[in-house]
């Protein structure tokens, strides 16, 4: 028992301790080319969850500061009727911004995933990865494993959600484990494909 305790917690303490010089708010982090917006998932009604939209709110913050200059958005298209990433495109761009500056994964179906994606399919090399608190020393974490020099800003949303945000803390403890596992093992994405010039167009273009 004494050492299930100690085991249980140990690669939730682990990573949340081997981040923390990566973890910073808006106005600390270090500049990055790209930030890299993880999905919280949609609305009934298909619009980005109070989650989903504080992350967005943060990217744009961080894109109007010229914090970053261009923003990958990530997140779940597998059906038709569910489309998280064009939702999250929308309101950036009425966040202000721009169009041009914004490319999207469609096949970011988890942490790792989104990572991993976002390095061998969109050639991003150095990003800011924009979550909230709970999950942010994973998110950095396995996007330092997928090849990434990373920084992270978090939302914190406990005053906003309390509920999903406590359980969100809960999660990340049994959460870890799988992290673990996944940047030892590197297991390729549901969805790898051809290389998309995405971000390289974002970059390019005008602000």
């Amino acid at each position: 028992m004494i050492v299930l305790l100690i085991l249980v917690p140990a690669p939730f303490a682990w990573i949340t301790l081997s981040t923390q010089d990566r973890r910073a708010g808006v106005e600390d982090v270090p500049q990055r080319p790209v930030a890299l917006v993880l999905g919280a998932g949609l609305s009934a009604e298909g619009r980005p969850t109070t989650l989903l939209r504080r992350r967005l709110d943060i990217a744009a913050d961080l894109y109007l500061r010229e914090k970053v200059d261009a923003v990958l958005v990530s997140g779940d298209n597998s059906f038709d009727t569910y489309n998280e990433t064009d939702a999250m495109r929308e309101y950036l761009v009425a966040a202000g911004v721009p169009d041009a500056k914004i490319a999207g994964d469609y096949a970011g179906f988890s942490t790792w995933e989104s990572c991993v994606r976002a390095h061998e399919i969109f050639g991003v090399e150095a990003a800011t990865v924009v979550t909230q608190e709970f999950h942010l020393a994973r998110a950095v974490s396995l996007c330092e494993a997928a090849g990434i020099d990373i920084q992270g800003v978090g939302d914190p949303s406990m005053r906003i959600r309390t509920t999903a945000t406590v359980y969100g803390y809960v999660r990340e403890v049994p959460a870890a484990f799988k992290a673990v596992i996944d940047a030892l093992w590197q297991p390729d994405p549901t969805f790898l494909g051809p290389k998309e010039t995405g971000v390289e167009e974002a970059l390019g273009a005008p602000r």
